[in-house]
């Protein structure tokens, strides 16, 4: 007798969906593929970077980015307004879209590369967002269909400025559907909240700029002079490539 999907046991889901860092702990503690989803700005601007061959190595901004950068001989993305007249790439997608091949570059986030960067005891680990929902499912459909792997979507929302009496992470609408976008095209049993968070991306794919573009973080951003950031992020598809985590760094997959 095959049970409802609603009345299957938590384990018993190929697909589910998590958010932030303890997300990202309990997918790694079951040995989940992971899938980061950080829509703005941290996977577009990842996706960006790699599609021109860049080599993107993510890291926490309490993680001592200078001195990551040092050693590995990469240039530092700009993580404070401050640094942003001295620095060449920030997490600004546009800032990558002109990138040299081959360039090395230290990417400090407190959501998107924090949670790749805890996530690197996953057998894999793929960045994803609207920008290459498609292409992220098709490489993680063929490892779960091929090695018998479960997969956890990672919605990494965003952090209020200082924390509220129910923590400091905030749900971001970008990063749902970027989420729900990704399992949309994961054709295998979902969690509830995985099945909910698809149907929302389903019913809203058509309205996918004007969500984003009013959005909190589309505001904020916006209020920054970075609607362009915002614009390239809201391209369902616009790219084929899909960043995975090897080591330390974040590079293009190779079937």
């Amino acid at each position: 007798m095959v049970l409802p999907a609603l009345l299957l046991s938590p384990e018993s889901y190929t697909c589910r969906l998590d958010w932030g860092l303890s997300g990202v702990r309990r997918a790694v503690a079951r040995q989940d593929v992971v899938v980061i989803v950080d829509v703005l700005r941290f996977s577009t601007a990842t996706i960006v970077a790699v599609h021109h061959g860049a080599i993107i190595y993510p890291c926490a901004p309490t993680d001592a980015p200078e001195v990551l950068a040092r050693r590995l001989g990469a240039d530092l993305a700009a993580y404070q307004r401050d640094m942003l007249a001295t620095h060449r790439y920030s997490l600004s997608p546009v800032s990558y879209e002109d990138v040299p091949q081959g360039t090395r570059i230290a990417l400090p986030s407190p959501n998107g590369a924090a949670c790749s960067r805890i996530g690197r005891g996953a057998p894999y680990l793929f960045v994803g967002a609207l920008v290459n929902a498609a292409a992220v499912g098709a490489v993680v459909a063929g490892l779960v269909t091929s090695a018998d792997l479960e997969v956890t979507v990672i919605a990494c929302g965003e952090r209020w400025p200082s924390p509220t009496e129910d923590g400091a992470l905030r749900v971001a609408v970008e990063d749902y559907l970027g989420a729900g976008a990704i399992l949309s095209y994961l054709p295998f049993s979902k969690s509830p909240e995985a099945r909910v968070c698809e149907a929302a991306f389903s019913g809203l794919r058509d309205q996918l700029r004007d969500l984003l573009w009013e959005s909190s973080s589309g505001r904020e951003l916006r209020q920054k002079s970075l609607g362009a950031d915002v614009e390239l992020a809201a391209r369902l598809n616009h790219y084929a490539t899909v960043p995975i985590m090897r080591g330390e760094q974040l590079e293009r997959f190779q079937p």
